[in-house]
C-alpha cells in the first residue's frame, strides 16, 4: 500500500464540503513564504495557475495538491496534514472570509514509510 504525502483532518473536511458547495471544484497550493509565510491556500480549481516547477502530492478530499518544486526539495521526508484553526490570514484563500485559516502540520516519515512513497508529479495535472 502506497503512503500519501498529504492528508487532511475531519475539521478540514468540513470547511473543503462547505467552500465546495459555494465555489465548485477546489485546489490547494502550499503558500511557499508569501503572505501567511507557509500557508496551504485553497482557490477555485483553475483560479492559481499551476506552473512547470509546482509539483503536485496528491489530492486531499478530493482536492488536487500542490507546492512548488524548490520547496519541495526540503518538504519531500515530510508528511503534511491540512487542519484548520480560528483566526484570520493574510492571504487570498477562500477560507478566509469565514474567520479560519487553513494551516500545515507536519512529521518526518518513517523509513518504512519513505521506502513506499509514490512519485511526485511536476507541472499540471491533466484532467483523467
Amino acid at each position: 500500500m502506497a503512503i500519501s504525502r498529504v492528508d487532511v483532518t475531519e475539521a478540514a473536511k468540513i470547511i473543503i464540503d462547505k467552500l465546495r458547495r459555494e465555489h465548485g471544484e477546489l485546489m490547494f497550493h502550499q503558500s511557499g513564504g508569501c503572505c501567511d509565510g507557509s500557508s496551504p491556500m485553497c482557490f477555485e480549481k483553475g483560479d492559481f495557475r499551476i506552473g512547470s516547477s509546482d509539483v503536485w502530492l496528491g489530492q486531499i478530499h478530493g482536492c488536487d495538491f500542490f507546492m512548488s518544486e524548490d520547496q519541495f526539495e526540503y518538504w519531500k521526508h515530510t508528511h503534511l496534514t491540512v487542519d484548520v484553526t480560528p483566526g484570520r490570514g493574510a492571504s487570498f484563500s477562500l477560507e478566509i472570509p469565514l474567520g479560519i485559516r487553513f494551516l500545515i502540520r507536519s512529521r518526518l516519515f518513517e523509513m518504512e514509510e519513505l521506502e513506499q512513497l509514490p512519485p511526485v508529479h511536476v507541472g499540471p495535472v491533466e484532467a483523467e
